[in-house]
This record gives structure tokens, sequence and C-alpha cells, in this order.
């Protein structure tokens, strides 16, 4: 597979762009923020270096971590009375999710292509 080039990292870069810049235009208050933003940018720094090596198994499992995390931050953080914030948080943690247990099986097949068993 070459580089910088499975759409699923793509997409998950941009979600978890979208989630570390929303503070800007959503309101939150309590830790709605800071989880947002945090969570979003170890998406994208994790989503880049899915791209940048595509063999690299481990990035795709970190994503899912953060995603699920994200997707329970508006209950573990008591933002969830805050609609945007927490939609933010549910709707990028389950894309994130869903395509990084997708991006998988496409890493494992770079990864044996790249290091012979």
């Amino acid at each position: 597979m070459k580089v910088w080039s499975r759409w699923q990292d793509w997409v998950t870069l941009i979600a978890g762009l979208y989630a570390a810049l929303s503070p800007i235009w959503v309101s939150s208050a309590s830790g709605a923020a800071p989880s947002l933003i945090v969570l979003g940018i170890l998406i994208v720094l994790t989503s880049l270096a899915s791209l940048a090596r595509p063999g690299l198994v481990a990035t795709e499992w970190l994503n899912t971590l953060w995603g699920v995390l994200l997707f329970v931050a508006p209950w573990v953080m008591t933002y969830t009375q805050e609609r945007g914030a927490s939609w933010t948080s549910w709707v990028v943690g389950v894309i994130t999710v869903v395509l990084s247990l997708i991006a998988v099986p496409a890493s494992r097949a770079a990864h044996r292509r790249v290091i012979p068993h």
C-alpha cells in the first residue's frame, strides 16, 4: 500500500481536526473543550502516523481507543447537557472507531509486505 493513500486515515484525520477545532464554534463548558481538543489532536497525530506508515497496525488500534474515549467523554466529563459538544464527541468517536477498525486488515496486509515473516 502506498503512503498517504488510505482513505480511512484521511477521513479520521479530518474528523479529528473537526473535533479539535469544534470548541471554536460549539459552546462548551466543563470538560468538553479540553476533551475535544486533546482527543481530536491525538486522532489527527495518529492518523498522520498511519498515513505515513501504512503498515503500522498499532496506529489503527490507537485511533480506535481515541474514538472510544471521545465517544464516552460526554458522560465521563459530564457535558451531555451541551448538545453541540456531546454530539460532536459521539459522531466523531463513531466515525473514528468504525474507520479505524475497517483499516486494520489493510494495515496488517501492508505490514506483512514490509516485514517478511
